[in-house]
């Protein structure tokens, strides 16, 4: 990875459930999205640098390499394939019931994202800086926490150097080229 600049942004993007449902409530489904992360992030060839998954949303930050539409399409898409094949699977279907959708397009039948994905360029350190704080918060700003690293599905213990040893989901963190020498913690 380039070291982040206007000429090569990094990208925060947000995804949001259909209806702000909690879908990701429970550890059992933030696991699921944490190896369906890992899945999208080999299969689309892109980096994730920074990430948390919340109950109704989650917040990653990937390298510029790829468009921001083609990272969010294989995210998007194997987390939503993995979500609904697990509820699926488990029998959850008040759960179902609530994704379920007009079919519009492909046959789709369930429906786990708003549509409106929300993107953001990064386009130097401080700024990367500003959005991974922001990301590590999140679960402190919901009250899910005391402190930021108590939060299994996020990134913060990797970026603080102190990761588990059976961190949900490594990140790419160690890819970054700093300008000042800057980098986790």
């Amino acid at each position: 990875m380039n070291c982040i600049s206007p000429n090569s942004p990094a990208y925060y993007l947000t995804s949001v459930t259909k209806d702000r449902l909690p879908v990701f409530r429970l550890d059992e489904m933030k696991s699921v999205v944490c190896c369906a992360l890992n899945e999208a992030r080999t299969s689309g060839k892109f980096l994730i640098l920074a990430y948390v998954v919340m109950p109704d949303h989650l917040h990653i930050i990937s390298d510029g390499e790829k468009k921001a539409a083609v990272v969010l399409r294989f995210i998007n898409g194997i987390v939503s394939r993995r979500i609904i094949d697990y509820l699926k699977h488990e029998g959850h279907e008040s759960s179902l019931k609530k994704l379920r959708h007009a079919s519009y397009r492909r046959d789709h039948q369930y429906s786990l994202w708003d549509h409106h994905p929300n993107v953001r360029l990064l386009t130097s350190e401080s700024m990367l800086m500003q959005r991974v704080h922001y990301t590590h918060r999140n679960p402190l700003r919901l009250g899910l926490v005391e402190r930021a690293e108590d939060y299994r599905y996020s990134s913060v213990r990797i970026w603080m150097r102190a990761p588990l040893d059976d961190e949900p989901l490594m990140v790419d963190v160690g890819e970054i080229k700093w300008r000042r020498g800057g980098g986790a913690s």
